[in-house]
């Protein structure tokens, strides 16, 4: 009786085993099926996975030397374990207050007023019937994205500087005393806001406009039908199409609040404004590229980079709790 309970516990090991055998060479070949089938596409990625690959993960190695006295002569794997003093220093540093009241404040600026700007072009952008005029609003406020910040600094100080500005010029004509823009603490931040809205809102109504263009057109003619204004159509039928859209991206600029962008504030900074302009970025700078200090600056980045994390995963778990789709 036992030994054939034994064979028959034998016999059902062995057919579960060739199950999951040909279970496995059958995902196999459904694999090698679909690479055949869209080689084309997955070649297409290729570019992309080796960007992300090459910038994007090789380089995490270098986040070790946060918890090192890294020294170029000896190398990340020899240098001096120092735990979590880099960042014991950081947080007890006078300037990290600033530094945090500044790169928070300037961000929240843009997500209040940049971050619905793209989207209110793309839907002002669809209501457009005449394509020769949509094509050339279209490029007219794509071109700013395509000029380096060196290029948009300057045209800031040709229409901005107090005594010889454009802007200024035409106030003091006019009988109004000139403005100090560049040099005044309560406004800097505000001209890089300014400075962001019109680079980037055309560029950003891309993802948008496309999104717009997926919203199924028989729910407009429907929404006709029953007398519904152009505004009504809007907030019921568009903004409701691209939500899903709207809350991925709103997502992921939540994933880089801590980056405001070296290369504008580092331009546009002066000493008149220093007690404002000073970011995470321009902190970096100056200490690690400047000083040699690696290994604390390296731990400034990685503090960065985890408030972002925590943010994405935050606002991502809000976005399930209330039935939306999120990015993961």
């Amino acid at each position: 009786m036992i030994e054939r309970l034994c064979f028959e516990l034998e016999t059902v090991s062995t057919v579960t085993s060739s199950a999951k055998v040909i279970e496995k060479k059958k995902k196999r070949s459904k694999l090698y099926a679909d690479l055949k089938r869209d080689k084309f596409l997955y070649l297409l990625m290729l570019p992309g996975i080796l960007f992300f690959i090459i910038f994007k993960f090789i380089p995490m190695w270098g986040i070790i030397i946060s918890f090192q006295e890294y020294s170029p002569y000896q190398g990340i794997l020899n240098s001096e374990w120092v735990g979590l003093t880099h960042f014991e220093r950081f947080f007890t540093n006078p300037d990290f207050l600033i530094l945090f009241r500044n790169t928070m404040m300037i961000s929240l600026l843009n997500l209040v007023f940049f971050f619905p700007l793209p989207i209110l072009l793309a839907i002002l952008l669809n209501e457009v019937r005449s394509k020769v005029f949509k094509r050339s609003i279209q490029s007219i406020v794509y071109l700013p994205h395509f000029l380096s910040w060196v290029i948009i600094a300057g045209i800031s100080f040709l229409l901005l500087a107090e005594s010889t500005g454009i802007i200024n010029l035409l106030l003091e004509k006019l009988g109004v005393k000139s403005f100090d823009f560049l040099t005044n603490e309560s406004t800097f931040w505000y001209l890089l806001v300014g400075q962001n809205m019109w680079k980037e809102t055309g560029w950003g109504t891309i993802i948008f406009l496309a999104a717009v263009a997926g919203v199924n057109p028989q729910l407009y003619e429907a929404a006709k039908i029953d007398g519904a204004s152009k505004l009504r159509q809007i907030w019921h039928i568009t903004l409701p199409g691209i939500k899903n859209v709207i809350i991925v991206l709103f997502i992921l600029r939540l994933g880089s609040i801590m980056d405001v962008g070296f290369e504008q504030v580092f331009l546009m900074a002066n000493g008149a404004v220093s007690n404002v302009a000073d970011v995470f970025e321009t902190y970096v700078y100056r200490n690690g590229i400047q000083s040699g200090q690696f290994s604390y600056t390296t731990a400034v980045g990685l503090f960065k980079s985890i408030i972002g994390l925590v943010l994405v995963v935050i606002a991502n778990w809000f976005a399930k709790r209330f039935g939306e789709e999120g990015i993961y």
